[in-house]
């Protein structure tokens, strides 16, 4: 099959197949499920990192989270989240941290979900694993943001350090300064691989999930720029929604994100069946053509 061929083939399967799995839907449902899955992570992340005294999880929380977003679209929410993390909660803590911390697997539920439509699975696991696993991936994104605002603590201290005993290695150093947005970004990549990777059922090799992950990067990106020029030129929701607009804006954009998000998995899915037809096809030939010089 020739390779315009196969990427036509490729992008018309991941299209229907993104239409008949309701994939439109599923992006409301992940856009909804995320935005109501956020504070709860927060607030579980917080306690966690009191405990672990992380005295910068507020500040670390706020940029790697919101830093990939629009800043007219994060502004809102994150100065929201910060006073919500500053909060003094007393009384039932370990009751409302716990109940945060199962709320926020209703977020990575909904990404389990539309990934396995996406890739066509069925899960077999019972509920109680797949939570688990979810609580799972929680934690570990709260300790990646603990250990980030670990770093966001000494990194100026190591920096200080650098120039006044490297003062020829200045660019290397400036360079190091400047890290929160390409951090931020790390840290994203690296949720998408490992979502694409363990949270649908089933096993996908890494070049199997490279391209979809690829994808989503990529078209976040110009969705971001483009969906910021239009509020900034264009849209008006403060006169249509007053109070609520940075609400709507923010389902919206999550909207945008969640489609993008399970498309490129229907990108991954369309070129791993292509695969398996062009291999199948090849081996039959091959196996034709040995059949053939046998009867010889």
């Amino acid at each position: 099959m020739k390779r315009s061929k196969r990427v036509r083939s490729v992008l018309w399967d991941a299209i229907y197949h993104f239409t008949m799995d309701d994939g439109w839907a599923m992006s409301s449902h992940v856009a909804m499920s995320v935005l109501l899955a956020l504070f709860p992570f927060v607030i579980f992340g917080a306690a966690l990192a009191s405990f672990l005294g992380a005295s910068s999880y507020a500040e670390t929380v706020s940029y790697v989270i919101f830093d990939t977003w629009p800043e007219n679209i994060a502004e809102p929410i994150s100065r929201e989240v910060v006073q919500v993390l500053t909060v003094d909660r007393g009384g039932l803590v370990t009751i409302s941290v716990v109940a945060a911390a199962l709320f926020s697997t209703n977020g990575v539920e909904a990404l389990r979900l539309s990934l396995n439509r996406a890739y066509r699975v069925t899960d077999t696991r019972p509920w109680y694993v797949t939570r688990a696993q979810s609580l799972g991936f929680v934690i570990m994104g709260v300790l990646t943001i603990v250990l980030v605002s670990f770093l966001v603590v000494v990194g100026p201290v190591i920096v200080r350090l650098a120039r006044e005993h490297f003062p020829l290695l200045e660019n290397i150093i400036t360079a190091f300064d400047n890290w929160r947005n390409a951090l931020a970004i790390v840290v994203l990549v690296i949720g998408l691989m490992v979502s694409h990777m363990w949270l649908p059922a089933g096993r996908r090799r890494m070049i199997d999930i490279l391209p979809g992950v690829t994808l989503t990067l990529v078209a976040w990106i110009v969705g971001a720029v483009g969906f910021a020029w239009y509020l900034k030129e264009m849209a008006n929701y403060v006169a249509t929604y007053a109070g609520l607009a940075s609400i709507v804006i923010a389902l919206l954009f999550l909207y945008m994100v969640g489609a993008i998000f399970i498309f490129g998995a229907e990108i991954n899915a369309a070129r791993m069946k292509v695969k398996a037809r062009i291999r199948a096809e090849r081996e039959a030939a091959e196996a034709a053509k040995a059949e053939g010089v046998t009867a010889n």
